[in-house]
C-alpha cells in the first residue's frame, strides 16, 4: 500500500548516491591530507595537488554527500508527516539527475583549475546557475507537497527544511552575483573588503542553513523515529527554529576577525555567536531527551547509536564555534589548525554520523527488510567515532601550537620560531589527522557494503516471496 501512497523510487536512488558520495569524498579528504603530512604525495601533477582537490573535497562532502542526504531525507520525511505523495515526482527526478549532473562538473572544473576561488561557493558561474535551478526545483517540490498534505499540522522539521531553503536560495544567488568574461571565467561584482564579507555572509551561512537547520529538520524527524517515541518538548523544538533563523544570520563577520572589516561587525558577529549557544544546546539537548525513559535502546540499536552521538557532536561544536569567535580566543585561533578541527568535529561528528543513521534508517524502511549486518553497523559506528576524535584532536593540538608560535617573542621583541619552524612541528599531527581520515572513511566503505548487500537482500526476499506465491 506505501509504494502506490509515496513516491519512493527517487529517495531511494538519492539514499544509495549518499553513500557512494559519503566514500568517494572522504576518500579525497584523506589523499589531501595525506598530501599535506607527505607533500611527495602530489607527484608534481597539477590537478592532483592539495589546492585543486581541497575544493573538490568540501564539494563532494557538502553538496554531493549532504545534498543528496537532504534529498532523500527531505522527500522521504515529508511525504510521511503530511501523509501525502510528492507533488511532482517528475520535478524530483529532475533534481536528482540535475543535481548529480552538477557534481560531474565539479569533478571535471576543479582539477583544472576553473574556479571563483570562494570558500564553499568555487564552481564557475554556468554551474551556479544550474545550482539555482535545481535547488529551486527541490523546494518548490518541498513546499508544494507541504501544501497538499492531508495532515493539519506542519511538522516541525519540515519547517527547517523550508527555513533552509529559503535561506541558501538568497545566499546562494547574491554570493554568485558575477560578470561573465569567457564560458568559464567570471568576476565577482563585489571586490575587497565588501567582497569578504559577502563571501562569509554565504560561507558560515551555508554552515549555519544548509550543515545545520537542513540536519536538524532530519534530527527532529528520525530520532523519534528510531527510538520509537515523541519528540522530548515540540514547544522547544520551534524555539529553536526560529531563534536558528533569526540569530544565524549575523554570524557570518567572526570569520574576519583582525581584518580590514569594521572592528564593530566583528564584534557583532562574535556577541550573535555566543548567544547562538542558548538556542543550539537547546536543540542537542531536545534530541538527547527524546530517550527519556528509553536509554537502553542504546545498547543493541546501533543506528539510534549514530543519532545520539551526532548531538553529542553537535553540542560540542556549537559551543566551540561561539567560544573560537570571541577576539580574545580569535587571536589565537585565526588562520590555524584549531578551525579545521572545529569544522570536522561538526562535519564528521554532527554532519556525518546524523546523516549515516538516517540512511540506515531509510535503507531499512525502503527496502522493507533490516540491515544485512547490524554487527557491521556497529563496527561502522566505531570507526567514525574514532576516526573523528582522532582527526580532531590532532588538529586541536596542531592548531594551539601554531597560535602560540607564531606569537610567541624572546626578549629582544623577536618571533621566536620561523614559520619555517612551525610547519616542521605540525608534521606528526598532519600524520595523525590522515590516520584519523582514513579510519573515518573506512567507516564509510563498511557502510557502502552493507547497504549494497542489504538491497540485495530485500530483492532475494522478494524474489522468494513471488516464487512462493505463483507455487
Amino acid at each position: 500500500m506505501e509504494e502506490t501512497k509515496y513516491n519512493f523510487d527517487v529517495v531511494r536512488w538519492f539514499a544509495v548516491m549518499a553513500v557512494v558520495y559519503l566514500v568517494v569524498g572522504t576518500l579525497v579528504g584523506t589523499y589531501i591530507a595525506s598530501e599535506l603530512a607527505w607533500p611527495v604525495l602530489n607527484f608534481d601533477i597539477a590537478e592532483i595537488t592539495f589546492g585543486r582537490l581541497r575544493p573538490l573535497h568540501t564539494n563532494a562532502v557538502i553538496f554531493a554527500f549532504g545534498g543528496c542526504t537532504l534529498f532523500a531525507t527531505g522527500f522521504y520525511s515529508v511525504q510521511r508527516t503530511g501523509s501525502t505523495s510528492l507533488w511532482s515526482p517528475k520535478m524530483a527526478w529532475f533534481t536528482f539527475w540535475g543535481w548529480n549532473l552538477i557534481i560531474v562538473a565539479a569533478v571535471i572544473t576543479l582539477p583544472l583549475g576553473i574556479t571563483q576561488s570562494k570558500e564553499y561557493a568555487e564552481l564557475e558561474w554556468p554551474i551556479d546557475l544550474a545550482i539555482a535551478v535545481v535547488w529551486l526545483s527541490f523546494g518548490l517540490n518541498f513546499i508544494m507537497t507541504v501544501a497538499k498534505r492531508k495532515t493539519s499540522h506542519i511538522y516541525v522539521s519540515n519547517w527547517f527544511f523550508m527555513g533552509m531553503f529559503v535561506m541558501i536560495t538568497y545566499l546562494h544567488v547574491v554570493n554568485s552575483l558575477a560578470i561573465p568574461v569567457s564560458l568559464f571565467k567570471s568576476y565577482s561584482i563585489f571586490s575587497g573588503v565588501q567582497d569578504a564579507m559577502i563571501q562569509w555572509w554565504w560561507g558560515h551561512n551555508a554552515v549555519g542553513f544548509y550543515l545545520t537547520a537542513g540536519f536538524l529538520g532530519i534530527m527532529y524527524y528520525f530520532v523519534p523515529k528510531q527510538a520509537n517515541r515523541p519528540v522530548f518538548s515540540y514547544r522547544l523544538s520551534v524555539l529553536h527554529f526560529w531563534a536558528l533563523m533569526f540569530g544565524y544570520v549575523w554570524l557570518g563577520a567572526h570569520h574576519l576577525q583582525y581584518t580590514a572589516l569594521p572592528d564593530w561587525t566583528g564584534s557583532l558577529g562574535a556577541a550573535v555567536s555566543l548567544a547562538m549557544i542558548i538556542p543550539s544546546w537547546g536543540g542537542a539537548i531536545n534530541g538527547m531527551m527524546t530517550l527519556s525513559g528509553a536509554w537502553d535502546k542504546l545498547r543493541t540499536d546501533y543506528i539510534l547509536r549514530f543519532m545520539i552521538m551526532s548531538l553529542a557532536f553537535y553540542a560540542m561544536s556549537t559551543f566551540e564555534g561561539p567560544v573560537m569567535s570571541s577576539k580574545t580566543v580569535n587571536a589565537l585561533s585565526h588562520y590555524t589548525d584549531w578551525t579545521i578541527g572545529h569544522v570536522h568535529s561538526g562535519a564528521l561528528g554532527w554532519v556525518a554520523m546524523v546523516s549515516a543513521g538516517a540512511l540506515y534508517h531509510l535503507v531499512e524502511k525502503l527496502w522493507n527488510t533490516k540491515m544485512y549486518s547490524a554487527k557491521l553497523v556497529n563496527v561502522h559506528f566505531w570507526t567514525s567515532t574514532i576516526g573523528t576524535v582522532v582527526y580532531i584532536t590532532a588538529m586541536w593540538v596542531s592548531g594551539i601550537m601554531q597560535g602560540l608560535m607564531w606569537r610567541d617573542y624572546d626578549e629582544f621583541g623577536t618571533l621566536t620560531y620561523t614559520f619555517a619552524e612551525s610547519v616542521a612541528a605540525m608534521h606528526p599531527y598532519y600524520a595523525m589527522r590522515a590516520i584519523g581520515g582514513m579510519i573515518f572513511w573506512t567507516g564509510g566503505v563498511i557502510m557502502l557494503f552493507n547497504v549494497i548487500m542489504t538491497i540485495r537482500q530485500a530483492s532475494a526476499q522478494r524474489s522468494s516471496s513471488a516464487a512462493a506465491a505463483t507455487a
